[in-house]
C-alpha cells in the first residue's frame, strides 16, 4: 500500500424528480472514507442504499450536492472530482480512471475488439498493439473468438459484461471503479474476474467496487464499507 489515492469527505447527493412535482430522493449523505493506493475498497449494502450512485458520483456521471472527492493523480496533483472542469475529468478518464458498469453501452457498428481497444488508442497505443492486449483479456474471459469481430449490441448480457471488463482492465487504469462487475457471469467466470482484479491490484491499480456478493467482496477487498439508507453504517 502507498499513500491515499482518493479521499471522500462528507459527500451528499439528492435527486429531484421533476416528473413527481419536485419530489426529492436521498441517494447518499455525509459519506466519508479514504482509499489507499493499491488497495481494493468494497462497498456493500442492500439495494437502494446508495452504492451505485456513490460510485457514479466518483466517476462524475452524477454531480454531488456537497462534499469533496479529492483524487491524487499520477503527477501528485490533487483534483476534486466533484468540482473539476469537464475537460480535466475527461482527461483523467482517458489516462487514469476506469469504470466498469453493470451494462455495456456499445457504439453501433463497432466490433468488440475495437470497442475494447478504444481506451488504449486514446493513450497513444497503436491499433495492432491495442487489439493484442485486449485479445489476452478476451481469451481469459472466455469470450468466443467468433464474437471478437462481431457487434456487442447483439451480445448477451454476460458477453457484454466481459467486453466491458476487458476494455477497462486492458487500459491499466490507476483507479478502477467497478459497479457489480460479475452480476451477469457464472461462478467459473467470476473466479476468473477475481484473479484478473487481483492481478490489476498487484500491478498498482487502486480499486473501488460495488458488489452484492459478500463472499466475492471479502475475497477481494482490503476494506468493506457498508451502506444503508444512503449512509455509511460500518467499515
Amino acid at each position: 500500500m502507498s499513500s491515499v489515492h482518493l479521499s471522500v469527505r462528507n459527500l451528499s447527493k439528492t435527486f429531484t424528480l421533476h416528473v413527481l412535482r419536485g419530489k426529492q430522493v436521498l441517494a447518499f449523505a455525509d459519506v466519508s472514507f479514504d482509499v489507499q493506493g493499491g488497495a481494493f475498497v468494497g462497498i456493500a449494502g442492500p439495494s437502494g442504499s446508495g452504492k451505485s450512485s456513490l460510485l457514479k458520483s466518483m466517476y462524475r456521471t452524477y454531480l454531488v450536492d456537497a462534499g469533496v472527492l479529492d483524487y491524487y493523480a499520477a503527477d501528485s496533483t490533487r483534483v476534486d472530482l466533484a468540482r473539476a472542469p469537464e475537460d480535466v475529468i475527461l482527461d483523467l478518464r482517458g489516462s487514469e480512471i476506469g469504470y466498469v458498469s453493470q451494462f455495456l453501452r456499445p457504439a453501433p457498428r463497432v466490433v468488440a475488439l475495437d470497442l475494447a481497444a478504444r481506451p488504449l488508442l486514446a493513450q497513444g497505443v497503436s491499433l495492432d498493439e491495442a487489439r493484442a492486449r485486449v485479445a489476452v483479456y478476451f481469451e481469459r474471459l472466455r469470450l468466443p473468438r467468433q464474437l471478437w469481430d462481431a457487434y456487442p449490441v447483439l451480445f448477451s448480457g454476460g458477453e457484454q459484461q466481459r467486453v466491458n471488463l476487458a476494455r477497462a482492465l486492458a487500459a491499466g487504469p490507476r483507479l478502477l471503479l467497478l459497479d457489480e462487475p460479475t452480476s451477469s457471469l457464472d461462478d467459473s467466470l467470476q473466479s476468473v474476474v477475481v484473479d484478473l482484479l487481483r492481478e490489476s491490484r498487484d500491478r498498482g491499480s487502486t480499486l473501488v467496487g460495488v458488489m452484492h456478493d459478500r463472499q466475492l467482496l471479502h475475497a477481494l477487498a482490503d476494506e468493506v464499507i457498508t451502506m444503508r439508507n444512503g449512509r455509511v453504517v460500518a467499515s
